[in-house]
């Protein structure tokens, strides 16, 4: 088991690699730094991205019980366009309508959007800092009724690449079908690339906190070492000094 996990983590990690590797290369390759395009390795680049990369986000549905407080949380990048659509609706052959309020937060508490009594809708905003955010739906009893039933809550949040509107920017800068999709694939290299730098250097970081963490330690050992020493040499002076003084040794 052991074995196959390893093998399994490096065959994964050379998929990124090899996945970073290539959208290097087309986003060079879009943004004209070579001179000559190969129109072969750009198609077949192209092509390897589509393949490689993970579809569109699909929305989320889950189930809200009565009075109860469901929370979705995701880390998103400092500076990125982040939109959302939600609708809340209730079961099949319910008669109360669909009772629910929706907040989204930073960690730090600041309200990004609120919508009480939040049926069907759409949130944008961007981010200011790297964080971890929170949309919450929160359901509602109506005064006068009993238990109220589950309710179903479908979210689909995007952001980055895929919360552009790139229909509205072909419009503005007049793109054809295949511009349009050139830019979106140069967006979708460029953002690859930036995650990768991104985590090379939180690696980096956390490789830095590691080496800290054992020169501590260590100078922490050689303290109590020395602290264990002084003491264990204070106890058999103070020994010898208490048994002469009873008389017990001479």
């Amino acid at each position: 088991y052991m074995g196959g996990s390893r093998a399994g983590g490096g065959g994964r990690k050379s998929g990124l690699v090899f996945l970073k590797s290539a959208a290097m290369l087309l986003l060079s390759l879009l943004r004209g730094r070579f001179r000559h395009k190969p129109p072969f390795l750009t198609s077949l680049l192209t092509f390897l991205l589509l393949v490689l990369l993970p579809g569109p986000a699909q929305p989320i549905s889950f189930q809200l019980p009565g009075k109860a407080r469901k929370c979705l949380r995701e880390e998103i990048h400092r500076d990125k366009l982040v939109t959302g659509e939600y609708e809340v609706a209730p079961p099949p052959g319910s008669s109360s309508g669909p009772s629910a309020n929706l907040k989204i937060t930073d960690t730090a508490g600041h309200i990004l959007y609120v919508k009480e009594d939040a049926t069907k809708g759409k949130f944008a905003f961007t981010t200011e800092d790297y964080d971890v955010f929170e949309a919450c739906f929160e359901s509602k009893l109506p005064v006068g009724t009993g238990r109220m039933p589950d309710q179903l809550v479908t979210l689909n949040m995007k952001h980055g690449v895929e919360a552009k509107n790139y229909e509205e920017i072909a419009k503005v800068e007049k793109l054809k079908p295949l511009e349009l999709e050139l830019r979106r694939l140069e967006d979708l290299s460029e953002s690859i690339v930036n995650d990768f730098a991104y985590m090379k250097k939180r690696e980096e970081e956390m490789r830095d906190t590691n080496e800290s963490t054992n020169i501590r330690v260590l100078y922490f050992s050689i303290f109590s070492m020395f602290c264990l020493i002084g003491l264990a040499t204070w106890q058999v002076f103070y020994l010898r000094h208490f048994f002469k003084a009873k008389k017990l040794i001479e």
